[in-house]
């Protein structure tokens, strides 16, 4: 984790409090389009079940690796701590004994922030988030429950949310929205934040389109059961710790005791590796219960609780925004203590390096001479060798 990429990250938090998603041609977008494409050329007309998960790996590798490639070539992942000895060797052997190492990493932040590459990079970040359009959709519903207005909250709930709402109460409803305030939260925010902390442009990038796959593929339905297997199983993998992340994020800013109780004795009941943990522990950090039976394409599903006390309500919508908002806040400062605790590590690291020769040569090369400090009249001493 280097300075560059906290500053960084900051900055793409930031485009996304302030502007949002974009109306149009959102890159995510573009790319479910080009997803939807690979698909229909992939797919064809199979339906052997070995064959379309042969054609959906296939799919899923013509639509992820361009976009990886791209942005590696774009804006090179570097690796997150820096040896002692390239600091050294990027100096002058004497200079890399006085430099102090937080300016070093501020400079060097600064530098790379601003670079081609740089900017590059948080673009990549920003497009990723989703923090403000979370909120936004989650304060919709808040705002119609509050209002009386059920049947908008439906509505409102229905475009974050891929469950049959038509018949929600106003607590189920206010469940539903929690729930992807909660999911989402490690999804669209701190697993896009881990990759890009990790591998940087590339790895942000890999994220997102591998989670946008599994959003159009990953579903065990007829069409995708079999075709949408490796997208699911590829999202499980790169969401699994940062999804244990994310849970104990939620653990530490809520009802730290509960939501770690129900992390450990209600997640292993759901079914799926990743929500488990995020819900769990994010149920228990409000102290509300979530989960029970959904209806999902027509088809109802008994689904375990998670949490413990009382009921959703609206207000409890914002309550869980505030706790992903505050998250990134965390996430963000432990970034940044990190990265100057490493560029100390390593300053120290190249302080310890032995000068090389060449170094020492010239720093005795350009003292002065013992004539021209004879003739000064002043007794000069020489350096160590």
């Amino acid at each position: 984790m280097t300075l560059a990429l906290a500053v960084q990250m900051g900055l793409a938090c930031l485009l996304d409090r302030w502007l949002g998603d974009p109306r149009r041609g959102h890159p995510v977008a573009l790319f479910g389009r080009y997803a939807t494409a690979v698909e229909r050329c992939c797919r064809g007309r199979r339906t052997n079940a070995r064959a379309l998960r042969l054609a959906g790996l296939l799919a899923w590798a013509l639509a992820v690796l361009p976009p990886v490639l791209l942005a590696a070539w774009l804006a090179p992942p570097r690796l997150a701590a820096i040896s002692g000895t390239a600091i050294a060797g990027a100096l002058p052997g004497w200079l890399a004994h006085w430099q102090m190492p937080i300016p070093l990493a501020i400079e060097s932040a600064v530098r790379d922030t601003f670079s081609l590459h740089g900017v590059f990079a948080i673009a990549c970040l920003y497009f990723a988030l989703g923090a403000r359009s979370l909120a936004e959709h989650g304060r919709a519903v808040a705002d119609a429950l509050a209002a009386g207005r059920l049947a908008e909250a439906r509505v409102a709930v229905s475009m974050i949310v891929s469950r049959d709402t038509r018949a929600l109460d106003q607590h189920a409803v206010s469940a539903a929205a929690v729930e992807s305030m909660l999911e989402n939260g490690s999804d669209a925010v701190f697993a896009a934040l881990f990759w890009f902390a990790v591998a940087g442009a590339p790895g942000v990038v890999l994220h997102r389109c591998a989670n946008t796959l599994d959003a159009m593929w990953g579903y065990r339905n007829a069409r995708y059961h079999a075709f949408g297997w490796t997208a699911a199983r590829i999202d499980d993998v790169l969401n699994y710790v940062p999804a244990r992340l994310t849970a104990l994020t939620y653990a530490v800013l809520g009802r730290t005791r509960l939501a770690l109780a129900c992390w450990r004795t209600q997640a292993p009941a759901w079914d799926s590796p990743n929500a488990g943990p995020v819900m769990a522990a994010g149920a228990g950090a409000l102290g509300v219960r979530l989960g029970g039976d959904a209806v999902y394409f027509g088809r109802r599903e008994r689904r375990p609780t998670l949490g413990k006390g009382r009921v959703p309500v609206g207000t409890d919508i914002e309550r869980a925004i505030r706790l992903v908002t505050r998250g990134i806040g965390w996430w963000l400062m432990l970034c940044v203590l990190a990265s100057l605790a490493i560029a100390t590590v390593a300053s120290t690291a190249a302080a310890a390096t032995p000068v090389p020769t060449s170094a020492r040569t010239s720093v005795r090369t350009s003292a002065p001479t013992a004539a021209a400090t004879a003739t000064a009249g002043v007794t000069c001493g020489v350096p160590h060798a």
